[in-house]
Parts: C-alpha cells; structure tokens; sequence
C-alpha cells in the first residue's frame, strides 16, 4: 500500500516550478489548520489523525496536536507533536470515561500574547483546556488543571483573536457558536459565556448562514471575519463580516463551496509577506490510499485577494497545483530532512528524549523534494546525517525524479542504527532549481535521515 501511494503521487506530481502541491503535508495525516505568523514565520499548527483511523464517518483517531513551520509556504518543517492529551491530566479515561489519554484531541489554535504562547486545545467530551509555552514549539504546560471551557457549550474548535484595544475573545461550538471575553492573562474569564445570536441554528435548514463549527475569527482594516465550516454534510467554507467582534454577523457567502469526496472543513486564514491565504483540509492522500472513507484528512492551502470592499471571493475547491514560493530557499545552510516541500512514501519521528525530528521510513524508490532552492555558483558536495539500517544511497536530482544527476551519496548497511554524517561530489549547477532527493536501495528500511547541507 505504502508503495502504491508513491507511485500514485509520482504520476502526478508537479516538479520544476515553484509551486507547492496540496495537500501540503504527506508523511502524516493532518487536519483543522491553525496557521500563526510570528516575526517572519508562519507556525501551523494541526489535529492529527492517526494512520490506523477506523473506515467510517465520524470515526476519528486523534491523540496530539503538531506544528510545522515555512517562510516560504511551500516547504514546510516538521516539529512533531508539541502537545497531546496527556498534557491535560483532567482527560484521564477514569475520569471521563471519553477514551482518556487515546482519543479526542480536536482542532486546536494558538496565539502569542507578551512574549508567551497560548494553545487552546479541544477534548472531546471533555471541554475546551489551554496550555502556555514561553517558545511557539513548546514545551506546552497546563496552567490551570481543569477546562477553561466546561463540557456544556457545545465545546470543540475553539478560535481565539486579540483585538486592538487589547481585548481578547474566544469563540468556539457546534452546532451553536459560543464567545466570551477572556482577561489579560489569556487563561481566564472576562465576562459571562454568551451564545450568538447571529449564528442560531435553525431546525428547518432554513439558516441563511449554514453554521457548522469550526469557527476562524480574525480583525482586518477595522472588519471582523468569521470564516466557518458550512453546509453539513459535505461541509464548505463559509464567512460572515461585522462591525463589532460581538456580532451582529453579515453572512457574505462561501469562500469554498462543499465538495463529495470531503465530509469535513476546518478554515484558518492569515496574511503573511503581503499576501493573503486560506488554510483547510481534504481526503486527497487517504483517497490515494482506499476507496473507503476513513477520518484521515491532510491539510490544504489556497491564495486569495480580497475585493475592494473587503469581502473574499469565492475560491475553487483546493487544487493539487498549490501557491507561488515566496522566495528561495538556501541549501548552504543547513536544511532539516524533515522541511519539506512534497513526498512520498516517507514518515517523520520525534526523539522523545532529545526533541529531535528526522525522517524515517525510507525505502528503495522513496524521495522527497524541497522546491526553489539557489544554488548560486554551483555547490561541489553534499553532506547529509544519517542513522544507517540497510543501507543504499541518496541521489540528489535537480526539478523531476528523472532529472539531471548531480551526484549519489552513497550509505553503507549499519547495525544498531547510529548517526553518522557522509559526503558526496555534486556536478556544478547553477541557478534556482527543486532538490529531489531519491533513495535507493535493496529491502527493508534504509536508514533515517536527520539533516542536509550543500558545500561550495
């Protein structure tokens, strides 16, 4: 099965231009993007379905939440999980009886306030809990032992804003959309729990704005935004506009228009580098995989204008062909193998003792491929760390699988796994090109990969 889905992926894939591809992240499913911009990086943070998610609607298998990072949205760098349910001591199964510490870690979001890192995390069943970090990558702690949000307000996919008073809010719900006014300290409340009136749901269907649930609130030049999940089931994109972050709330339409094959929708939406993007997610990769529906989602992205007056256009629902680079990437700095541009066949993994997230899972025909990178001069060497298991070699390929050789780094068999580094010569090639990264060799996993760099 692993092989079929590189092979699916290699037919299709869009090397030699400077475009991602979406979804944006293979060697995992990932689902509910929280994307945050923080000095002149854009943190993603997702759910995580796990691999072994059960077929059937609604049969989700979630247990941490995860993060990866660009500042070129097209090549993504794997941080691993950054929080999990066993953050949350109160999910404990005895406790709750809702699966406990193996199931339940819904769609997150963080935000920055005064230096320190706030992620409000959903436990099914359980309430809305929210964890602190002094970094954006964690370690995240529980500050208050409980939920912030009890179990009795529709309480999943919690969206937090700051708005420019210095007022905080927190919305959150389905099928109703709850808010409430949180204090300075982001771990407390402000105010009383309110219900929107705006977004009632209406039994006969007749709900002009199809509210769902997972709610995106956001402030732009003096408008509030309520982007949503619409239109049950399959579920769009919806928004509405309003003057107040209170409501009353417009209904303006649908940024994305439901579609068959996607049961679900989760929308974050950021500016970032003078341009504007639309997160969600779609069932392309578990689609690759199996003509059954399993809850294993992979996060997609889109580029968008706003109009002149402030509303969004209606956007085609996610393209494979993905967003323009902004940008190049250098690959005389030290690249970890686990950013990302497009894959196949791979997985990543976190070191629990050290932090450390490597590539692993790599078999005879695997590769990975960073786009826009600027060779400059012409690198003479490539230099890679590696944990030998089998052995085989790495090519380094320019634009296509099938691209110009610049050079094979050869990996001798190793037992047990140790990390060493190699080298290779590289044929001198000047511009700005993709990387493709090939691995070959015989059965059996190869080795794991930590990093790589380019060398004049």
């Amino acid at each position: 099965m692993k092989q079929k889905l590189a092979t699916i992926i290699a037919a299709t894939l869009l090397c030699g231009t400077a475009n991602s591809q979406n979804p944006i992240i293979q060697t995992k499913f990932t689902a509910d993007p929280a994307p945050m911009v923080y000095k002149d990086t854009v943190f993603l943070y997702t759910s995580h379905d796990e691999d072994d998610a059960p077929p059937g609607q609604g049969r989700f298998l979630m247990r941490d939440w995860l993060c990866y990072t660009s500042t070129d949205m097209v090549n993504w760098t794997d941080h691993g999980p950054v929080a999990s349910l066993r953050n949350f001591k109160w999910a404990d199964k005895a406790i709750t009886g809702w699966g406990g510490f193996d199931n339940g870690a819904w769609a997150p979001q963080t935000i920055e306030r005064d230096g320190k890192f706030y992620l409000y995390c959903p436990v099914q069943g359980r309430g809305i809990g929210v964890l602190v970090a002094d970094n954006p990558r964690g370690p995240f702690v529980d500050p208050l032992g409980h939920p912030l949000i009890g179990d009795k307000y529709d309480s999943i996919d919690p969206t937090v804003f700051i708005d420019d008073d210095g007022q905080a809010y927190l919305y959150w719900g389905n099928p109703n959309l709850w808010y409430v006014k949180l204090n300075k300290d982001m771990i407390s409340l402000a105010g009383p729990i309110i219900k929107d009136s705006s977004f009632a749901k209406i039994k006969d269907q007749k709900d002009p704005f199809h509210y769902q649930e997972g709610p995106w609130a956001y402030k732009r030049n003096g408008k509030y935004y309520m982007a949503y999940a619409s239109t049950c089931c399959p579920e769009g994109i919806g928004y509405a506009m309003s003057n107040s972050p209170a409501g009353p709330w417009e209904f303006k339409g649908y940024i994305m228009k439901p579609n068959g094959k996607s049961t679900g929708n989760h929308p974050g939406i950021i500016d970032y580098k003078g341009k504007s993007y639309v997160f969600g997610f779609n069932f392309r990769i578990n689609f690759m995989l199996t003509e059954k529906h399993h809850e294993r989602r992979s996060v997609c992205v889109e580029e968008f204008s706003y109009n002149p007056d402030g509303t969004i256009p209606e956007l085609p629902w996610w393209r494979e062909e993905g967003i323009r680079q902004i940008g190049t990437l250098d690959p005389y700095k030290l690249t970890e193998a686990e950013t990302i541009a497009w894959s196949a066949g791979l997985k990543t993994n976190k070191d629990s003792s050290t932090g450390n997230v490597y590539v692993t899972d790599i078999n005879n025909g695997d590769y990975l491929i960073i786009k826009g990178a600027d060779l400059k001069k012409g690198p003479a060497s490539f230099k890679a760390r590696v944990a030998p298991k089998a052995g085989g070699n790495i090519e380094i390929r320019l634009d296509s699988l099938q691209g110009q050789l610049l050079g094979t780094c050869r990996i001798d068999k190793g037992f047990p796994p140790q990390w060493i580094n190699v080298k290779s010569k590289l044929a001198r090639q000047k511009g700005v090109h993709d990387i493709v990264l090939v691995f070959k060799g015989g059965e059996g996993e190869l080795f794991d990969f930590d990093w790589w760099q380019m060398i004049n």
